[in-house]
């Protein structure tokens, strides 16, 4: 599976920026279940504002194009964002778990 099939390379900035929004949050008050929520629409806004600032658009046509790729591309960095921090938990919880046996 090529990565940059799904998603443009200069938009993969994205994951690290939307891991550091989620752990800001994280330590806020706001429910956890919350998070992956807040993410995707703050990745959607920033690919937005990327693809509106790269190209502007003419028609109506390009842009629902405009709007789709940046739903579509903003979902993908959260969701990448969301398992990066899972495998992260993850490995560390591991490590509780063996020392626990």
């Amino acid at each position: 599976m090529n990565y940059s099939e799904y998603m443009s390379p200069e938009l993969s900035i994205l994951i690290p920026v939307l891991y550091a929004i989620g752990a800001f949050i994280k330590k806020s008050s706001t429910k956890n279940w919350l998070i992956p929520f807040i993410l995707g629409g703050v990745g959607i806004l920033l690919v937005f504002a990327y693809l509106i600032s790269k190209d502007y658009p003419t028609c109506v046509s390009e842009f629902f194009g405009l709007i789709f790729a940046s739903c579509t591309q903003g979902i993908i960095a959260a969701a990448s964002s969301v398992y990066a921090n899972n495998l992260y938990k993850q490995f560390t919880q591991r490590n509780e778990v063996e020392d626990d046996d």
